[in-house]
């Protein structure tokens, strides 16, 4: 999982969910499991 300050290349790839979970926000990815990236903060 990458910890980035932004993931919008992360969230536009096919298949790319942002989740808010516990104050953070986090992409989750389906389609291709290793797009995984949580936003600090």
């Amino acid at each position: 999982m990458k910890v980035r300050s932004s993931l919008k290349s992360l969230a536009q790839q096919p298949g790319a969910q942002v989740v808010r979970r516990r104050g953070r926000i986090y992409v989750v990815n389906k389609q291709n499991p290793r797009l995984k990236g949580r936003q600090k903060g």
